[in-house]
Parts: C-alpha cells; sequence; structure tokens
C-alpha cells in the first residue's frame, strides 16, 4: 500500500490496479473500503474499455478478442515510476498476456497528487504500436455515505434536463429513463439503482458534487475531459460511484468491430493520449 500526506489529506493507493483505496479529511473516510460480501471496489480504473462488450468480445483487423467488463487494468499489478510525499505515479505497460486480449503496445500511467483538500487523477495512454490504437478509460471512484444515499443529492453547477439510458447486462438500450427536468441537483434515491447505472449521454456540466443535504458536507469532482457519467450503488448499500468515463458500454444492435464502438478513443501511433479529474473536498 502506497500513502500520500498533506496539510489536509492522507490518502492510500494500492499497486494493484493503482487503486485509490483511502482518502482522509479532518479523521472522515471519504472513499469507501471495499467489502467483498458487498462490492469488493473502492475506484477501479477502467482501461482498455469502459463497461462491457457484447458477448464479452470485439473484433479487430478481422480478429476475435475476448475482453471481460472493464477491462483487465484494475487486476494488473502496477510499477512505481515516481513518487514524493503528496504524488505517486503509477505504471503499467502491455506485455505478451495483455496482447492475448488486446492486441496493442501501450503504456499507462496513473499519476495522483494532493493540493490542499484536492486529489488530482491524471491517466496518461501511449500508443507505442505501430498503428492506430483503439481503447477506452474511466474512473470508478465510490464515496462512503454511512447514512444511506438517500441523505445525499448530485450537484450541477447548471441545470440540466437528464434521462439515463437504460442498461440490459452489458449492453446500453436506447430506452431513456427520466431523472431530472431542468433542475441542478439530483436528489439520490436506491429505487434508481435496482437495475444497474445510471448513464447519461448528453450531460452538460463537467462537474457534480455529492452532498449530505444534512450536514452540507461533499465532494466535488471535475471531469473536463470525460464525454459520459455514471452513477451506480449496489442498492442499500452504503457507498455512492460518481464515474466520469471517455467510453461507453455496447449499445444494442452495435457491431463487435472495436473500431466502429461508441465512444472509442482513437489514438496514433507514437501519440500520448492525457485526461484529469479531481476529487475535492468540501467542508
Amino acid at each position: 500500500m502506497i500513502t500520500l500526506k498533506n496539510e489536509f489529506l492522507t490518502a492510500s493507493f494500492n499497486e494493484v490496479g493503482a487503486e485509490l483505496k483511502s482518502l482522509v479529511f479532518g479523521g472522515k473516510e471519504y472513499i469507501w473500503e471495499g467489502r467483498s460480501e458487498v462490492w469488493s471496489g473502492s475506484a477501479p480504473i477502467l482501461f482498455p474499455i469502459c463497461g462491457g462488450l457484447k458477448d464479452d468480445k470485439y473484433t479487430y483487423k478481422g480478429k476475435e478478442y475476448t475482453l471481460k467488463k472493464h477491462g483487465y487494468a484494475r487486476f494488473a499489478t502496477f510499477e512505481i515510476e515516481d513518487k514524493t510525499d503528496s504524488s505517486v505515479v503509477f505504471l503499467h505497460k502491455s506485455d505478451e498476456e495483455t496482447r492475448k486480449s488486446f492486441p496493442f503496445d501501450y503504456e499507462l500511467r496513473v499519476t495522483y497528487t494532493l493540493v490542499d483538500k484536492t486529489v488530482k487523477v491524471g491517466y496518461s495512454v501511449k500508443n507505442l504500436t505501430g498503428g492506430n490504437m483503439y481503447f477506452s478509460i474511466g474512473s470508478h471512484e465510490a464515496y462512503y455515505t454511512p447514512e444511506g444515499i438517500e441523505d445525499y443529492d448530485v450537484v450541477f453547477p447548471q441545470n440540466e434536463t437528464l434521462n439515463a439510458y437504460v442498461i440490459y447486462g452489458n449492453l446500453l438500450s436506447n430506452q431513456e429513463l427520466p431523472i431530472i427536468k431542468d433542475s441542478n441537483v439530483l436528489p439520490l434515491y436506491d429505487k434508481y439503482f435496482t437495475v444497474d447505472a445510471l448513464v447519461f449521454k448528453d450531460l452538460k456540466s463537467r462537474t457534480a458534487t455529492l452532498r449530505n443535504r444534512k450536514t452540507g458536507k461533499a465532494v466535488q469532482v471535475d471531469f473536463p475531459n470525460a464525454d459520459y457519467f455514471l452513477l451506480w450503488h449496489k442498492p442499500n448499500s452504503p457507498y455512492m460511484c460518481l464515474e466520469p468515463w471517455s467510453g461507453i458500454p455496447d449499445i444494442v444492435g452495435s457491431s463487435y468491430d472495436i473500431t466502429e464502438k461508441e465512444g472509442i478513443i482513437t489514438l496514433e501511433s507514437g501519440k500520448e493520449y492525457n485526461s484529469v479529474h479531481t476529487l475535492n473536498i468540501i467542508e
């Protein structure tokens, strides 16, 4: 376990998955610890896909590959490339094993930096393949809500009219579920998550704040580089995931061709993709 500290925050990370496992401010834990009997994750990194594929497979240049939901980076052991008291760089490289399910050469870096009451999370993907590389990347941080999620709202900086796209298994349908209309406050209810996540493809805001409506304490997530935003938790569980994704599950009726997949990132040979999102503690 790797631990970073500054004047305000103490954060701990697992080298498996480069996963944030704890974030403490003022003696209070903000990240779900992960319990196997509920959900063992805390903040898995989704790579090289976000969500699921039709039949857990895709094709590239006529060849078929198997890739499980959310990809494999969350199970990989990362190297520590650099570390200071308040920052760490995790590195994961493609190898013979990754190429069995994802036929591209790459370097994936995940950088965490503590700045005052903020955790800055940076993703860097470098394409070392001779041609284009096709991938998605996303975050899945679970915030601890010991009172239960129905004491919380998700607040946006501007009014939104949001319809969630319904998930059937691994696939995203075109069926829409109305959530809020012309409002910047989304009250959380367990009933929303009886099927799966709330998937938003048309969110205008690039900031979402999980706020306890009784205490006013909150975590603000800024995600300027993500095109999609999801909310998820298991009903009656004390956490809520705020998930900025640069990618999306396969759509019902989509082809298996990864180059045609909605939301897929196309990265040219030798180029580097970078994105940043931040987790900000609000007292």
